[in-house]
């Protein structure tokens, strides 16, 4: 059943500036690698989705659902591809080369603000799964946000959902944007020796980058938003972000095929709800452990928290986010978005039915 409400919301003037938030953390920008996929076994119907970074344990179900073979239980050659920012997986899929895409379900507001119809399917996660990380050298003054004013704060990349929710903590706590100094380093490598050499005092990032540097001692978590309760601490309620959207025009005019989809996802996070982060990993490809099995499966499992075990968006989660963007910036109350038009509960209400 497609939800309908309508609610005031984002300014497209607001919006316009962060069209790479949903990015989601445009976290492994330095590990994913640009335009590396995985392709199905040639049989049944095409589909292709994009992927923001498919190492990406906040992504993980992109790559599980192929490795465990839903995608072809459900009659579908599913290929995968990946590029390391959402903002790219969002115009691959607004441009039609590709029919999905994976990345933060808040894509779905900034589009729609710009006159794009593009819902979320299937919502893997009810929390952002980012981290604020500190340094060790500025651990001891920057125990909160409120501590934030006069320090240089990575993010992926100026305008990405790290940059945007940073700024959001921020000005809930005091310190206004410009009082900080934002510092694109990416992911992965590049932020951990930003961290280590002094080049930022902290930043927002996600696992497997954050399982790194608690290994190397390169700095300590001062926010976690990888859970549920993080979220709400953090952010003041459920935030959904990972998802498969796609535009409602080619959902609605191949409804079977989304239904595949939704039903091979949700299987995905059933099944990831019953097994651990090592028989996740385990299912896993090789690389994607980067030489340290432990570690990987010690970041799958900080993050699984964060994950559905059903695909429904959460209650109140397009709310939070509507609630977050406004904090933000006040421009957005002069326009509206229709929240229910920005996903749909239609299909996994099916998958449950066909489950039960």
């Amino acid at each position: 059943m497609r939800k309908t409400a309508r609610y005031a919301s984002l300014a497209a003037t607001g919006l316009l500036a962060l069209s790479s938030l949903t990015a989601c953390a445009n976290d492994a920008a330095s590990t994913a690698s640009s335009g590396s996929g995985s392709k199905g076994d040639g049989k049944g119907e095409k589909v292709k989705i994009m992927v923001g970074g498919l190492d990406k344990v906040i992504y993980l179900p992109a790559m599980l659902t192929q490795r465990l073979g839903y995608f072809d239980a459900e009659g579908l050659d599913v290929e995968l591809l990946s590029e390391p920012a959402g903002v790219q997986a969002e115009t691959a899929l607004v441009s039609g080369q590709v029919q999905g895409a994976v990345g933060f379900y808040d894509h779905t507001l900034d589009l729609q603000v710009k006159g794009k119809s593009v819902e979320s399917v299937v919502q893997f996660s009810h929390a952002p799964g980012e981290v604020e990380i500190v340094s060790d050298k500025a651990a001891g003054d920057v125990t909160s946000p409120k501590d934030f004013k006069g320090r240089k704060l990575g993010v992926t990349g100026l305008g990405s959902s790290t940059d945007f929710l940073t700024k959001y903590l921020a000005v809930k706590n005091g310190v206004q944007v410009n009082e900080f100094t934002p510092v694109a380093v990416g992911a992965g490598p590049t932020f951990i020796a930003a961290l280590q050499k002094g080049a930022i005092d902290g930043g927002m990032t996600t696992d497997p980058t954050v399982a790194t540097i608690l290994d190397k001692k390169a700095g300590k978590i001062l926010l976690d938003m990888r859970t549920p309760e993080g979220s709400q601490e953090a952010l003041g309620g459920p935030y959904p972000s990972s998802s498969l959207y796609m535009q409602t025009d080619w959902v609605n005019g191949h409804k079977p095929t989304v239904q595949k989809l939704v039903n091979a996802f949700v299987k995905t996070l059933k099944w990831m709800s019953t097994h651990s982060a090592d028989e996740i990993a385990a299912k896993m490809p090789a690389d994607y452990s980067q030489g340290d099995k432990t570690l990987y499966a010690e970041s799958i499992k900080s993050t699984l928290p964060m994950f559905t075990d059903d695909g429904v968006m959460p209650t109140n989660g397009p709310e939070t986010v509507e609630k977050v963007l406004k904090a933000f910036n006040p421009n957005i109350k002069n326009a509206e978005v229709d929240l229910g038009k920005t996903f749909t509960t239609e299909f996994v209400e099916q998958a449950a039915k066909s489950a039960g």
